[in-house]
């Protein structure tokens, strides 16, 4: 077992315990359609969803630091084991439960230092 799986795995039994802090959430993101060598459409794009768990808390200073930051802006933490790729500020998190039910921007993210999930500062709507 690696080392994101192993915080995952823990991240979601202290949540289905005590009722959080991760809660049940999916990535929304905007797939670009597929062109052929002529310049036709192979595959529309629209929107694509992926599962994961995130964590919503209080953003930390180094995000208040950060250029744009809004006194409403939170920390985003999702556990890497229960998302399947990556991560970037073109997605919105829409979390689907929990205190902080909605959609949230991205608006930085980064791999935490243990690699265990994505760390990264966001904004409702």
């Amino acid at each position: 077992m690696d080392l994101a799986a192993a915080f995952g795995g823990i991240g979601m039994a202290f949540s289905s315990v005590l009722g959080g802090p991760y809660h049940a959430a999916r990535t929304i993101e905007q797939v670009a359609p597929v062109y052929d060598d002529g310049g036709s459409i192979i595959t529309p794009g629209g929107v694509a969803h992926r599962d994961c768990q995130v964590q919503i808390d209080t953003a930390i200073q180094r995000m208040r630091e950060a250029e744009g930051y809004v006194d409403t802006d939170v920390a985003l933490i999702v556990l890497a084991a229960t998302l399947d790729g990556g991560l970037n500020t073109e997605a919105r998190i829409e979390v689907l439960d929990g205190p902080h039910a909605g959609v949230w921007s991205v608006e930085l993210i980064e791999r935490d230092t243990a690699a265990a999930g994505w760390v990264g500062r966001g904004r409702r709507g």
